[in-house]
């Protein structure tokens, strides 16, 4: 059982989202949960929050409790949204661009041992006649 959660138009660079992103991916939701706590970046508030959403969804769409120690983040992505597009003054009459960048954060959480069930029984090799 899986469930997502996306928040868009984030007012934080993809790459310093990312930066972030990559120490909690493939970890639990208590562990990432405390890893964020002790980064002193701001885009960790706005991860904190979709981690959460995500879980809720969860629990939300199968109408049960999980423990929050058997959720994995099995995919965590800062995608690149809109660039808005603000002009500096410059010498000479010139302007430079000013981009200010956002992003969407899609968050997937899983229960722990569902991906190994869902692959089945291994088959047993079948013996070669000699």
């Amino acid at each position: 059982m899986q469930a997502r959660a996306v928040r868009k138009h984030i007012r934080s660079s993809p790459l310093k989202m990312r930066r972030v992103i990559n120490l909690v991916r493939e970890r639990s939701v208590p562990e990432a949960m405390a890893i964020l706590d002790y980064m002193p970046q701001k885009v960790t508030d706005v991860i904190e929050k979709t981690i959460r959403s995500a879980v809720y969804n969860l629990m939300d769409q199968h109408d049960e409790r999980f423990d929050e120690g058997a959720l994995t983040l099995t995919e965590i992505r800062a995608d690149e949204g809109p660039t808005f597009q603000r002009w500096n003054a410059r010498a000479r009459g010139r302007a430079a661009p000013i981009r200010k960048r956002t992003t969407h954060l899609t968050v997937v959480v899983e229960v722990k041992g569902e991906a190994d069930e869902a692959v089945g029984p291994v088959d047993e090799p079948a013996e070669q006649a000699a």
